[in-house]
Protein backbone atom coordinates (compact mmCIF):
# COMPACT_ATOMS: atom_id res chain seq x y z
CA UNK A 1 0.00 0.00 0.00
CA UNK A 2 1.20 3.50 -0.84
CA UNK A 3 1.35 5.46 2.42
CA UNK A 4 2.36 8.83 1.00
CA UNK A 5 0.96 10.86 -1.84
CA UNK A 6 2.26 13.66 -4.01
CA UNK A 7 2.01 17.30 -3.09
CA UNK A 8 -0.59 19.19 -5.09
CA UNK A 9 0.53 20.96 -8.28
CA UNK A 10 4.11 19.65 -8.13
CA UNK A 11 6.16 17.27 -10.28
CA UNK A 12 9.57 17.12 -8.59
CA UNK A 13 10.67 13.94 -10.40
CA UNK A 14 9.75 15.21 -13.86
CA UNK A 15 7.21 12.45 -14.45
CA UNK A 16 5.23 14.47 -16.99
CA UNK A 17 8.34 15.10 -19.10
CA UNK A 18 8.45 11.35 -19.90
CA UNK A 19 4.83 11.19 -21.10
CA UNK A 20 4.24 10.85 -24.84
CA UNK A 21 0.46 10.34 -24.78
CA UNK A 22 -2.13 11.61 -22.32
CA UNK A 23 -5.25 9.47 -21.81
CA UNK A 24 -7.76 11.99 -20.52
CA UNK A 25 -10.95 11.27 -18.67
CA UNK A 26 -13.73 13.62 -19.76
CA UNK A 27 -16.50 14.11 -17.18
CA UNK A 28 -15.00 15.94 -14.21
CA UNK A 29 -11.57 16.25 -15.81
CA UNK A 30 -11.97 18.22 -19.05
CA UNK A 31 -15.53 19.45 -18.66
CA UNK A 32 -18.64 19.30 -16.50
CA UNK A 33 -21.78 19.00 -18.57
CA UNK A 34 -21.41 21.59 -21.36
CA UNK A 35 -18.90 23.71 -19.45
CA UNK A 36 -15.13 23.53 -19.91
CA UNK A 37 -13.13 23.15 -16.73
CA UNK A 38 -11.05 26.33 -16.52
CA UNK A 39 -7.84 25.99 -18.50
CA UNK A 40 -8.71 22.68 -20.15
CA UNK A 41 -8.58 23.97 -23.74
CA UNK A 42 -5.22 25.62 -23.10
CA UNK A 43 -3.98 22.35 -21.60
CA UNK A 44 -4.96 20.42 -24.74
CA UNK A 45 -3.29 23.00 -26.96
CA UNK A 46 -0.10 22.79 -24.88
CA UNK A 47 0.02 18.99 -25.22
CA UNK A 48 -0.03 19.30 -29.01
CA UNK A 49 2.39 22.24 -29.19
CA UNK A 50 4.87 20.22 -27.10
CA UNK A 51 4.85 17.48 -29.73
CA UNK A 52 2.83 14.99 -27.69
CA UNK A 53 -0.61 13.52 -28.20
CA UNK A 54 -3.80 12.91 -26.29
CA UNK A 55 -6.94 10.85 -26.48
CA UNK A 56 -10.11 11.09 -24.45
CA UNK A 57 -10.64 7.88 -22.49
CA UNK A 58 -14.07 7.72 -20.90
CA UNK A 59 -16.01 5.06 -19.06
CA UNK A 60 -19.27 6.76 -20.04
CA UNK A 61 -20.98 4.29 -22.39
CA UNK A 62 -24.20 6.28 -22.74
CA UNK A 63 -22.71 8.07 -25.76
CA UNK A 64 -20.77 6.89 -28.80
CA UNK A 65 -17.67 8.50 -30.31
CA UNK A 66 -19.63 10.55 -32.85
CA UNK A 67 -21.69 12.17 -30.10
CA UNK A 68 -18.55 13.13 -28.17
CA UNK A 69 -17.05 14.64 -31.33
CA UNK A 70 -20.21 16.68 -31.85
CA UNK A 71 -20.32 17.76 -28.21
CA UNK A 72 -16.71 18.94 -28.29
CA UNK A 73 -17.39 20.77 -31.55
CA UNK A 74 -20.29 22.62 -29.88
CA UNK A 75 -17.87 23.57 -27.12
CA UNK A 76 -15.34 24.91 -29.61
CA UNK A 77 -12.91 21.99 -30.04
CA UNK A 78 -12.59 20.14 -33.34
CA UNK A 79 -11.34 16.54 -32.99
CA UNK A 80 -11.66 13.35 -35.01
CA UNK A 81 -13.37 10.21 -33.73
CA UNK A 82 -9.93 8.59 -33.47
CA UNK A 83 -9.33 10.74 -30.38
CA UNK A 84 -12.30 9.22 -28.55
CA UNK A 85 -11.88 5.92 -26.68
CA UNK A 86 -14.92 4.67 -24.75
CA UNK A 87 -15.74 1.70 -22.56
CA UNK A 88 -18.39 0.81 -25.15
CA UNK A 89 -15.74 0.48 -27.85
CA UNK A 90 -13.52 -1.56 -25.54
CA UNK A 91 -16.48 -3.84 -24.77
CA UNK A 92 -17.08 -4.41 -28.48
CA UNK A 93 -13.38 -5.27 -28.83
CA UNK A 94 -13.67 -7.75 -25.96
CA UNK A 95 -16.83 -9.37 -27.34
CA UNK A 96 -15.22 -9.89 -30.75
CA UNK A 97 -12.23 -11.58 -29.15
CA UNK A 98 -13.99 -13.73 -26.56
CA UNK A 99 -17.59 -14.17 -27.77
CA UNK A 100 -17.36 -14.01 -31.57
CA UNK A 101 -20.72 -14.41 -33.29
CA UNK A 102 -22.64 -14.65 -30.01
CA UNK A 103 -26.02 -12.97 -29.51
CA UNK A 104 -25.91 -10.13 -26.99
CA UNK A 105 -28.61 -8.68 -24.78
CA UNK A 106 -27.51 -5.08 -24.36
CA UNK A 107 -28.81 -2.94 -21.55
CA UNK A 108 -27.87 0.35 -23.16
CA UNK A 109 -29.39 3.34 -24.87
CA UNK A 110 -29.96 3.85 -28.59
CA UNK A 111 -26.55 5.43 -29.23
CA UNK A 112 -24.67 2.46 -27.82
CA UNK A 113 -26.94 0.00 -29.58
CA UNK A 114 -26.16 1.74 -32.87
CA UNK A 115 -22.42 1.48 -32.17
CA UNK A 116 -22.70 -2.25 -31.38
CA UNK A 117 -24.70 -2.92 -34.54
CA UNK A 118 -22.30 -0.95 -36.72
CA UNK A 119 -19.45 -3.04 -35.33
CA UNK A 120 -21.24 -6.25 -36.29
CA UNK A 121 -22.41 -7.32 -32.82
CA UNK A 122 -25.64 -9.34 -32.95
CA UNK A 123 -28.22 -7.89 -30.55
CA UNK A 124 -30.94 -10.17 -29.21
CA UNK A 125 -33.84 -9.37 -26.90
CA UNK A 126 -35.35 -12.81 -26.25
CA UNK A 127 -32.73 -15.57 -26.48
CA UNK A 128 -29.25 -14.08 -25.99
CA UNK A 129 -25.97 -15.87 -25.30
CA UNK A 130 -24.37 -13.00 -23.38
CA UNK A 131 -25.59 -10.08 -21.26
CA UNK A 132 -23.89 -6.68 -21.46
CA UNK A 133 -24.91 -3.83 -19.19
CA UNK A 134 -23.92 -0.20 -19.77
CA UNK A 135 -24.82 3.27 -18.55
CA UNK A 136 -28.37 3.19 -19.85
CA UNK A 137 -29.94 6.64 -19.64
CA UNK A 138 -33.15 5.25 -21.21
CA UNK A 139 -33.61 2.73 -18.42
CA UNK A 140 -37.10 1.65 -17.41
CA UNK A 141 -38.56 -1.07 -15.21
CA UNK A 142 -39.32 -3.54 -18.00
CA UNK A 143 -35.67 -3.46 -19.07
CA UNK A 144 -34.55 -4.08 -15.51
CA UNK A 145 -36.86 -7.07 -15.16
CA UNK A 146 -35.58 -8.56 -18.41
CA UNK A 147 -31.89 -8.13 -17.64
CA UNK A 148 -32.37 -9.58 -14.16
CA UNK A 149 -34.05 -12.63 -15.70
CA UNK A 150 -31.09 -13.27 -17.99
CA UNK A 151 -28.52 -12.71 -15.26
CA UNK A 152 -30.47 -14.92 -12.86
CA UNK A 153 -30.49 -17.65 -15.52
CA UNK A 154 -26.69 -17.72 -15.44
CA UNK A 155 -25.75 -16.21 -18.80
CA UNK A 156 -22.24 -14.71 -19.11
CA UNK A 157 -22.58 -11.19 -17.74
CA UNK A 158 -20.31 -8.33 -18.84
CA UNK A 159 -20.41 -4.65 -17.98
CA UNK A 160 -18.91 -1.69 -19.78
CA UNK A 161 -17.64 0.05 -16.63
CA UNK A 162 -18.04 0.19 -12.83
CA UNK A 163 -18.70 3.89 -12.05
CA UNK A 164 -21.38 4.41 -9.42
CA UNK A 165 -22.13 8.03 -10.32
CA UNK A 166 -21.67 10.32 -13.32
CA UNK A 167 -20.72 13.96 -12.54
CA UNK A 168 -22.82 16.75 -14.04
CA UNK A 169 -22.96 20.51 -13.66
CA UNK A 170 -25.66 20.02 -11.01
CA UNK A 171 -24.08 17.17 -9.03
CA UNK A 172 -24.11 13.43 -9.65
CA UNK A 173 -26.50 11.01 -11.35
CA UNK A 174 -26.59 7.19 -10.96
CA UNK A 175 -24.22 5.43 -13.36
CA UNK A 176 -23.53 1.82 -14.36
CA UNK A 177 -22.35 0.71 -10.92
CA UNK A 178 -25.70 1.68 -9.43
CA UNK A 179 -27.38 -0.47 -12.10
CA UNK A 180 -25.12 -3.40 -11.13
CA UNK A 181 -26.23 -2.99 -7.52
CA UNK A 182 -29.89 -3.10 -8.56
CA UNK A 183 -29.33 -6.27 -10.59
CA UNK A 184 -27.39 -7.91 -7.77
CA UNK A 185 -30.18 -7.12 -5.30
CA UNK A 186 -32.60 -9.09 -7.50
CA UNK A 187 -30.45 -11.67 -9.34
CA UNK A 188 -27.68 -12.09 -6.74
CA UNK A 189 -24.84 -11.58 -9.23
CA UNK A 190 -22.44 -8.84 -10.05
CA UNK A 191 -20.85 -8.76 -13.54
CA UNK A 192 -18.45 -11.57 -14.36
CA UNK A 193 -16.17 -9.06 -16.05
CA UNK A 194 -16.10 -5.26 -16.12
CA UNK A 195 -14.31 -3.87 -19.16
CA UNK A 196 -13.77 -0.19 -18.38
CA UNK A 197 -11.37 1.62 -16.06
CA UNK A 198 -9.72 0.50 -13.81
CA UNK A 199 -9.56 -2.88 -15.51
CA UNK A 200 -7.01 -4.37 -17.87
CA UNK A 201 -9.32 -4.79 -20.87
CA UNK A 202 -9.80 -1.09 -21.59
CA UNK A 203 -6.08 -0.39 -21.08
CA UNK A 204 -5.18 -3.18 -23.49
CA UNK A 205 -7.61 -1.68 -26.00
CA UNK A 206 -6.19 1.80 -25.38
CA UNK A 207 -2.64 0.68 -26.18
CA UNK A 208 -3.79 -0.79 -29.50
CA UNK A 209 -5.33 2.58 -30.36
CA UNK A 210 -2.45 4.89 -29.40
CA UNK A 211 0.50 2.59 -30.25
CA UNK A 212 2.48 3.82 -27.24
CA UNK A 213 4.23 1.89 -24.48
CA UNK A 214 2.36 1.99 -21.20
CA UNK A 215 5.27 3.58 -19.36
CA UNK A 216 4.91 6.63 -21.63
CA UNK A 217 1.14 7.02 -21.19
CA UNK A 218 -0.39 9.16 -18.45
CA UNK A 219 -3.92 8.45 -17.25
CA UNK A 220 -5.41 11.77 -16.12
CA UNK A 221 -8.71 11.72 -14.27
CA UNK A 222 -10.78 12.72 -11.26
CA UNK A 223 -11.60 9.31 -9.77
CA UNK A 224 -9.34 7.18 -7.62
CA UNK A 225 -11.12 3.86 -8.09
CA UNK A 226 -11.27 4.08 -11.89
CA UNK A 227 -8.79 6.54 -13.43
CA UNK A 228 -5.99 6.37 -10.89
CA UNK A 229 -6.32 2.65 -10.26
CA UNK A 230 -6.18 2.07 -14.03
CA UNK A 231 -2.85 3.87 -14.21
CA UNK A 232 -1.34 2.36 -11.08
CA UNK A 233 -2.43 -1.21 -11.75
CA UNK A 234 -1.45 -1.43 -15.41
CA UNK A 235 1.86 0.36 -15.82
CA UNK A 236 0.70 3.87 -16.76
CA UNK A 237 1.50 7.11 -14.99
CA UNK A 238 -1.50 8.31 -12.98
CA UNK A 239 -2.48 11.94 -12.47
CA UNK A 240 -5.39 12.89 -10.23
CA UNK A 241 -7.19 16.18 -10.79
CA UNK A 242 -9.34 17.62 -8.02
CA UNK A 243 -11.89 19.17 -10.40
CA UNK A 244 -14.39 16.31 -10.26
CA UNK A 245 -15.25 13.53 -7.83
CA UNK A 246 -12.20 12.88 -5.65
CA UNK A 247 -10.89 15.17 -2.91
CA UNK A 248 -7.61 15.20 -1.01
CA UNK A 249 -9.43 13.61 1.90
CA UNK A 250 -10.37 10.73 -0.41
CA UNK A 251 -6.69 10.32 -1.35
CA UNK A 252 -5.69 10.14 2.30
CA UNK A 253 -8.12 7.27 2.88
CA UNK A 254 -7.36 5.37 -0.33
CA UNK A 255 -4.96 2.48 -0.87
CA UNK A 256 -4.57 3.71 -4.46
CA UNK A 257 -2.30 6.75 -4.62
CA UNK A 258 -1.72 8.79 -7.78
CA UNK A 259 1.78 9.55 -9.02
CA UNK A 260 0.80 13.23 -9.21
CA UNK A 261 -2.06 15.45 -8.00
CA UNK A 262 -3.16 18.72 -9.58
CA UNK A 263 -6.01 21.07 -8.73
CA UNK A 264 -7.06 20.82 -12.39
CA UNK A 265 -5.45 20.20 -15.77
CA UNK A 266 -4.68 23.94 -15.98
CA UNK A 267 -2.03 23.56 -13.29
CA UNK A 268 -0.30 20.85 -15.36
CA UNK A 269 0.52 23.25 -18.21
CA UNK A 270 3.83 24.61 -16.78
CA UNK A 271 5.16 21.04 -16.54
CA UNK A 272 4.54 20.15 -20.19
Amino acid sequence: MQTQFAKVNEDPEGILSEVKCFALDMDGTIYLGERWIDGAKAFLARIESSGRSYVFLTNNSSKNAAVYVEKLKRMGLSVEEEKIVTSGQATIHYLKRHFPGKKVFLLGNALLREEFLQAGIILEEDNPDVVVTAFDTSLHYEKMCRVCDFVRAGLPYLATHPDYNCPTEDGFIPDAGAIHAFINASAFRYPDRVIGKPNEDIIEYLTTRVNTERSHIAMVGDRLYTDIAAGRNHGLKSVLVLSGEASLEDVRGSEVKPHLIFSSVREMIPFL
